[in-house]
């Protein structure tokens, strides 16, 4: 038994023409890795804020001892101990000048019938602690990021060395790491100082010479886990040297580790110098640094607590933006943090 079909009309049908050139076009375009990392790390808000905050203080470091006309090192002996007194602000009841003196809290300014302002107050010795404390900034981040640049440049060298060529040479390099590490960091410090002037060139040769040794062994499981994948040999049995696998191949692959690393390693280096400069190890008076302040501020927390209190908060925020800029960069250049 057969079912009658209806024929449709030839007229209902259109033939379509296609442009060959337009088959296989791409709807988005291409984007590079580091493309595709900073699109990801702009949904990050957290740290594309803590980057802008860090390019403030960034700026402020340099910029901010010539905002006052007092120079962070004068000493000003009728000015000790003057609390913070902002023009504008003092009208509202904050930053008044107001302290306490002995039992009583009172205007500071007009007991000492001094009538400069002193944004941020004065230390035991009247020296502006605005200026100091953006001085004190500003050294504070050279000596952090020098010894990371060391710690970047001698732990990828070191690490990348250890990993690609292996054997015998992984396991003499490995175990000089191993007894470097059993040392205390302290202990090194105590000996750079004893052995050199305190200062900022001390400091940075005690935090250099053990702080590569983490980028070192994350640049070396790195290679090692590169150096056996597929365009690795390839490029091997195509003749290239060992210096060109290196510089082409393995080093910009592990580029965003490193990067993700490094940006760890700076805060760990302020707060280490600030850690040393506390416990009278590190900067020496008059040179200022974060770590010195709040020795001084912790000094006087009963009477001045505002000697403390803007150091410690401006070392609190570098920490903190420097941590949330690191975390937005390690997952926005892992490719298994992708959307």
């Amino acid at each position: 038994m057969t079912k009658n079909i209806e024929k449709l009309p030839q007229d209902a049908f259109e033939q379509i023409e296609l442009d060959s050139s337009h088959a296989e076009r791409i709807s988005k375009p291409s984007l590079s890795f580091w493309q595709d990392a900073w699109l990801r790390m702009r949904k990050n808000k957290a740290a594309i804020f803590s980057a802008f905050v860090l390019i403030f203080i960034v700026v402020m470091a340099f910029v901010g001892p010539f905002m006052v006309k007092h120079d962070p090192y004068n000493v000003r002996v009728p000015h000790a101990n003057l609390p913070p007194k902002i023009p504008g602000l003092e009208k509202l009841g904050i930053f008044d000048g107001e302290g306490k003196l002995g039992t009583q809290r009172m205007n500071i300014y007009e007991v000492k019938n001094i009538e400069e302002y002193y944004w941020f107050g004065t230390d035991s010795l009247g020296r502006d602690l605005f200026s100091r404390m953006w001085k004190g900034t500003q050294i504070s981040l050279l000596i952090a990021f020098v010894a990371a640049v060391i710690d970047m440049f001698v732990g990828v060298i070191y690490g990348g060395i250890s990993g690609y060529y292996g054997g015998r040479t992984d396991d003499i390099m490995q175990r000089i790491v191993e007894v470097l590490i059993g040392i205390p960091t302290i202990v090194i410090v105590i000996l750079m100082i004893l052995i050199m002037d305190t200062g900022i060139l001390a400091i940075i040769i005690a935090i250099s010479i053990t702080g590569w040794i983490g980028m070192s062994r994350i640049v070396r499981g790195q290679v090692l886990q590169y150096k056996n994948q597929e365009f690795v040999l390839a490029a091997r049995t195509l003749g290239a040297s060992d210096n060109r696998i290196i510089k082409k191949h393995l080093l910009p692959n592990i580029m965003a580790i490193i990067i993700i690393n490094m940006m760890f390693t700076i805060p760990t280096a302020i707060f280490f110098e600030a850690f040393l400069s506390f416990i009278g190890l590190g900067l020496q008076a008059p040179a200022a640094s974060l770590g010195t302040l709040i020795n001084d501020g912790y000094k006087f927390i009963e009477y001045q607590p505002h000697m403390l209190f803007f150091p410690a908060v401006l070392l609190s925020i570098l920490m903190i933006a420097f941590n949330l800029i690191g975390d937005g960069l390690r997952d926005a250049l892992d490719p298994k943090m992708k959307d």
